[in-house]
């Protein structure tokens, strides 16, 4: 404990505490460049950093209140030994406090290094990810060449605005309306596809079930950016795809039906609103199923066949059976996997940007806010980081991807797996 006092005192001093004297105004000396004429050379100030600071500030932080946890902690342990030399109990030395570690509490132990890496990697970039969304930092306050400051709640405000120079709302309604609607159709449709695929395939009619099984592996074997680009050249506006639908006359007769404007010689799979939406989720269910039809067929084949037997006996009908046993018993097994391809769904990254990669947005209001009709949250958090700078708004928005995903993960979690079920399907 003395050691870790030391080190957290030399820790502050020297590396935090400077930081944390500036986080409420993340910095007010700006970068200047000038001519040294002793050295003949450029020079540059002694500047201060935005981001180190807000960065250096978190950090800084985060070990005081670790620090004032562990150093609390330590208070009750040192009181508990005061109370057991007092009552004539034995106190461990050194070394019985290090076997101690490797026995009884071995899982403090292992677990040491995993909180302090779920730290690093999660808790200080949501931390900062957070702060950056009640700043000004964007393309023109970029350090270390300018400063960012705070602006408060101005962000938010900005992301529900809708005028004629700002869209940031009628855009974000939008986005947010195809994210959820994406995310729940994505999910149960290859949840379901996939359950009716194991059981087409487990069927003690169908034949060369080890055929099909490879046939539909196959897909999963090869990665899937691989697939997605190729996919989505193939039904690109001058791809193979509208070349076969041109010769046959599926493009003529969709123009006479009203469902392809006139003056387009191609179907706009996915470079038009609605058509490219639809594409969307329909290439999805291609590559998506094979996935949960391997995972349908072990469940399916650990039913227990005395309960499918006593309702065929009872007079139950496939559906019945389907309904009242197989499908129960599969959202019970498979309730938290469930939940975690809704979630990664409203986070699909690769097949939004991969398929949509050429997409060009003809609505100014879209245009406006940099986001385009087929983009989820977080392409469009994407590409106002990566493409914009824009980090302020695309912050805003990562906090609201995460208030969704917790939301829908607390209410799916107690929805789906509550109570005790586990007696249901003994």
């Amino acid at each position: 404990m003395t050691l870790i006092e030391v080190g957290f005192i030399l820790f502050t001093y020297f590396f935090s505490l400077p930081y944390i004297l500036k986080l409420g105004t993340l910095g007010t000396v700006q970068r200047e460049e000038y001519f040294d004429p002793l050295t003949l050379q450029k020079t540059v100030n002694d500047f201060d950093n935005s981001l180190l600071i807000l960065l250096g500030g978190i950090i800084g932080i985060l070990f005081i209140f670790a620090f004032v946890l562990l150093y609390i902690q330590n208070m009750k342990a040192v009181y508990k030994l005061q109370v057991r030399k007092e009552n004539g109990a034995h106190i461990n030395n050194f070394k019985e406090d290090c076997m101690e570690l490797v026995n009884n509490k071995f899982h403090i132990t292992l677990l040491t290094l995993p909180s302090i890496g779920v730290i690093i990697v999660n808790i200080i970039p949501i931390l900062f990810m957070v702060c950056i969304a009640f700043t000004n930092y964007d393309m023109n306050h970029q350090p270390p060449s300018f400063l960012f400051t705070w602006v408060g709640l101005k962000n938010f405000q900005t992301l529900f605005t809708t005028t004629t120079t700002i869209t940031f709302g009628y855009v974000f309604v939008r986005v947010l309306a195809w994210t959820l609607i994406w995310a729940v159709i994505a999910t149960f449709s290859t949840y379901f596809g996939g359950i009716f695929l194991a059981k087409l395939i487990n069927n003690k009619m169908t034949r060369c079930k080890k055929l099909w099984r490879t046939l539909f592996v196959i897909t999963i074997a090869i990665p899937q950016f691989v697939t997605l680009l190729l996919v989505g050249k193939m039904f690109g506006d001058y791809g193979i795809v509208n070349g076969i639908c041109n010769q046959i006359g599926l493009t003529g007769f969709l123009q006479d039906i009203g469902l392809v404007s006139e003056g387009l010689s191609y179907i706009p799979f996915l470079s038009k609103p609605g058509w490219a939406h639809v594409m969307i989720i329909l290439i999805n269910i291609w590559v998506g199923v094979p996935y949960q039809m391997l995972s349908a067929t072990g469940i399916l084949m650990n039913i227990p066949d005395e309960q499918l037997e006593s309702a065929k006996i009872d007079g139950a009908s496939e559906f019945q059976i389907f309904w009242k046993i197989t499908m129960p018993y599969m959202l019970f097994v498979t309730g938290p996997s469930l939940i975690t391809a809704l979630i990664s769904n409203i986070n699909n990254f690769n097949v939004i940007y991969l398929l949509t990669s050429d997409y060009v947005t003809g609505n100014m209001a879209y245009a406006n806010s940099n986001a385009k009709e087929v983009d989820l949250l977080v392409t469009w958090l994407f590409t106002l980081t990566n493409d914009y700078s824009n980090y302020k708004m695309a912050s805003v928005i990562g906090i609201c991807v995460f208030l969704i995903s917790a939301v829908l993960t607390l209410i799916s979690f107690s929805r789906m797996i509550a109570g005790n079920k586990e007696e249901e399907f003994q």
